[in-house]
Formats: C-alpha cells, structure tokens, sequence
C-alpha cells in the first residue's frame, strides 16, 4: 500500500525519503516485494505517518486499501 499511497499524493520514492527520515534504499527494498511491508514495526509507524500528515487516509477491514483525504474548501 506503499506504492499505492505515493501514487495518490503524485510522490517518488525519493519524497517519501525525505518526508519520513527513511532511507531511499530501504523504500525500494520495500516496495520491490509483494505482500505485507517485511520491515520493523518502527519503520512502517512512521512511513504511514509521513503518508497520513500528507492527506493519505488507510482504509482497514474487510477491504484494505488508501485514499487521499478531501481537501477543505473543495467537493
């Protein structure tokens, strides 16, 4: 859902980088394997953070997916 969350906020692996702290190399390590994130519990916490303060909402539950929130003053 990495990949996915990127793609809505129009951002390379190189931006996530710089919003999260992460290292760029590990973003790719990341994204090139399918199937949950293999990486630290820390690690995902503040890749999803850097996602979710950039307007990304994670969708749980039967369906798993992301969504780029409403920005205010818009329909």
């Amino acid at each position: 859902m990495v990949r996915a969350a990127r793609m809505l906020l129009r951002w390379d692996q190189k931006d996530l980088a710089e919003a999260s702290g992460i290292a760029l190399s590990t973003i790719k390590r990341l994204e090139t394997k399918p199937g949950p994130l293999g990486a630290h519990g820390a690690t995902i916490q503040v890749l999803r953070l850097a996602l979710e303060k950039a307007g990304v909402t994670f969708i749980e539950g039967d369906t798993c997916g992301v969504q780029i929130a409403a920005v205010r003053g818009q329909r």
